[in-house]
């Protein structure tokens, strides 16, 4: 039988993803361009303002990250592979780093708030490293902070087990910076020691 010549889903999402992250990041180097017209805010177009929950059931925004860097990733606590793995890639990036990795809190937000449950989110960043935070919310404060960020995601029934459900999502690790302005993003294949390279070098 003949191999599909279509991309994996895992590939396609990424590839999406990477795509509308290279537009955001270009529309704000077209924004600092000298115009006759005002001049532009040079305010990134990833992230901004959210209101969302952490494992404790507390109420975070945005605020809470104020001065210090923050890494963000998208996920499911019932994510099979992809979210565990950039997840341990992270941890061990931080590891890497040695004390500056204490100046970067990394940051889960589940794009699954019917089955992700404060506590579930909780428990299940505990299980990688404690400075991670874990953040649910509200279908409605998903969509914003989703939207701020430029991250896709869907829900993907089964029919049999309508319970085990799958979710699509973006899988891009976004890195923010002291004052909450978008500094870069790293793709899901990138390697602990490359990611820990790169990381130190924005905190020298």
């Amino acid at each position: 039988m003949a191999k599909s010549l279509l991309p994996s889903r895992p590939t396609f999402i990424i590839a999406v993803t990477m795509v509308l992250v290279a537009l955001a990041i270009a529309a704000v180097a077209l924004s600092q361009r000298p115009t006759k017209g005002p001049a532009g805010s040079g305010t990134a177009l990833i992230g901004g303002p959210f209101t969302m929950v952490d494992g404790t059931g507390k109420g975070v925004t945005e605020k809470n990250f104020k001065g210090r860097y923050a890494l963000y990733v998208f996920g499911f606590t019932f994510c099979p592979d992809v979210c565990p793995t950039e997840m341990q890639v992270i941890t061990a990036a931080l590891k890497e780093m040695g004390a500056k990795g204490d100046k970067l809190t990394p940051v889960f937000v589940s794009v699954d708030p019917d089955r992700d449950t404060p506590q579930i989110v909780g428990q299940y960043v505990a299980n990688f490293d404690p400075r991670w935070v874990g953040l649910t919310g509200t279908a409605e404060q998903l969509a914003a902070m989703a939207k701020a960020f430029h991250v896709f995601y869907q829900k993907v029934p089964n029919a049999k087990d309508p319970q085990n459900y799958e979710m699509d999502h973006s899988s891009i690790i976004y890195l923010m910076g002291p004052d909450g302005t978008f500094v870069k993003h790293f793709p899901y294949t990138t390697d602990a020691k490359v990611l820990a390279s790169s990381l130190n070098s924005v905190l020298e």
